[in-house]
């Protein structure tokens, strides 16, 4: 028990030392940090995320998950986008990232687009943010004014990304615990997870769910192994929408799927499972207004994680490689 207390007591202490990091960084980051230097970043930004997911719907959820999983790491500093280099082993090779996180192509063209019209002004990271916005925007969800002023890092951490980025297999103490590293409260964990109103997951990450879990919907279950066979290594790469009903719009159907036990993953479904979230999860199915205001607020928090500022880090000429 005392064990227990003293691991509780540490996660206390971690959590307030970021909250109070991110409001120092808080500080230095701006909505007009590019007013003077750059003046073309957002309309350039938004045109060039507009015609990706134009071209590929599914992309909107893809660039959104890069910010998510990049702020987890080292904060929001662009590391996930190094690739394997001298002294650099990229967080793109950790599990929750290895042939599932995708759209570092789509980056690198808008990141190469912005430097075209402001050269050697804008970082990497804040791309990532922008973007994460513009791509709510595109598929219905809520917008929200992204602060900027984040700097690129010289590193990356993999096995910090393998301990810091959940897994779809996760409970809910360790979801919790996950978030709250982070400086996010529960109902910030609750609001971002529906982000999975969009998007697709392999049969890999849902195959345990949809054949030995019992709260889930037979029906919807029988339907979901049509396309994910129950041996391991047959149809890993398998996709499914993350949302059965409105799979390629940002809306709060996630949560009304999830009252009626047809959450996709593991990690979806415990939100609604007899828990301390479950108020939550039936607020936001009520309330699709209040989901959007919250889910917003908390991109915003979420972009104050440990930003690099000032003369810390660089601003990378391409998004892949250090300076």
């Amino acid at each position: 028990m005392s064990s227990l207390r003293a691991s509780s007591s540490k996660l206390v202490w971690v959590a307030a030392l970021v909250v109070s990091l991110m409001a120092l960084c808080e500080a230095q980051l701006s909505p007009n940090y590019y007013d003077k230097t750059c003046p073309q970043v957002l309309p350039t930004v938004k045109k060039a995320t507009g015609t990706a997911i134009a071209r590929e719907h599914r992309m909107a959820a893809s660039l959104l998950r890069l910010h998510f999983h990049d702020c987890f790491v080292q904060g929001c500093d662009a590391s996930i986008l190094l690739t394997d280099a001298a002294g650099i082993v990229s967080e793109q090779n950790a599990r929750q990232n290895f042939r599932s996180a995708r759209g570092y192509e789509v980056i690198d063209s808008i990141k190469s687009a912005v430097e075209k019209v402001c050269p050697g002004v804008v970082s990497c990271a804040d791309i990532l943010a922008i973007v994460a916005r513009d791509s709510s925007v595109y598929v219905g969800g809520p917008s929200w004014k992204v602060k900027l002023g984040r700097r690129d890092s010289t590193t990356a951490d993999k096995d910090l990304a393998e301990q810091n980025l959940p897994l779809a297999f996760d409970d809910l103490d360790t979801l919790t615990s996950v978030f709250a590293r982070q400086g996010l409260s529960l109902k910030d964990m609750v609001v971002l997870s529906g982000s999975h109103t969009i998007g697709l997951a392999q049969c890999a990450t849902f195959r345990g769910r949809i054949y030995n879990e019992t709260n889930i919907d037979a029906g919807f279950a029988r339907m979901r192994q049509r396309r994910c066979p129950p041996t391991a290594g047959n149809g890993d790469t398998n996709l499914a929408p993350l949302d059965l009903v409105t799979p390629g719009s940002f809306d709060n159907n996630y949560y009304k799927n999830l009252l009626r036990k047809k959450g996709l993953l593991h990690s979806d479904q415990l939100l609604f499972n007899g828990g301390s979230t479950d108020a939550t999860v039936v607020a936001y199915s009520k309330d699709q207004a209040a989901f959007f205001a919250d889910f917003a607020a908390a991109m915003v928090k979420m972009g104050d994680i440990s930003p690099l500022t000032g003369s810390a880090g660089e601003v990378r000429k391409v998004c892949s490689v250090v300076n």
